[in-house]
């Protein structure tokens, strides 16, 4: 058994993923446009976006995550969960940390903790709740 985050992104998903990839290294493995579906006719795309991301497959380290420019109304909503992005030293983490948050808002500065020598929480600009720490 296989959980795996699917997260939507309402329009903003191809932005979304160079983001990652630029933050996180994030490596896209698979990309479906409405445009491509051999059943659109079925399940047609919302108007205007044939070229937005009907569903993506990507990778952050050992991770692999799928994303989606669902019904493209433009305002994505993630709430009631966070990513935690797990690294292995403090530089990692203040890199990481400083990409994720731009464009975006600080909720926990990166500090010394009980749990982690270095851990911080961030939404960055899609809305996406991270936290970033060292394992202890």
């Amino acid at each position: 058994m296989q959980v795996q985050a699917y997260l939507f992104f309402d329009g903003r998903c191809e932005e979304a993923l160079e983001f990652y990839r630029e933050a996180l290294g994030a490596e896209v493995t698979i990309l479906l446009r409405f445009k491509d579906s051999p059943e659109s006719a079925q399940c047609p795309p919302p108007a205007g976006s044939e070229h937005k991301i009907m569903h993506a497959s990507f990778r952050i380290g050992e991770t692999e995550m799928m994303a989606s420019d669902g019904y493209c109304s433009g305002q994505p909503s993630f709430q009631g969960f966070s990513l935690s992005l797990s690294v292995p030293d403090q530089a990692e983490a203040e890199r990481r940390f400083a990409a994720l948050a731009e464009g975006g808002k600080v909720q926990m500065p990166l500090a010394k903790t009980f749990f982690s020598p270095c851990f911080g929480m961030v939404t960055d600009r899609f809305g996406v709740c991270w936290m970033v720490g060292v394992a202890a």
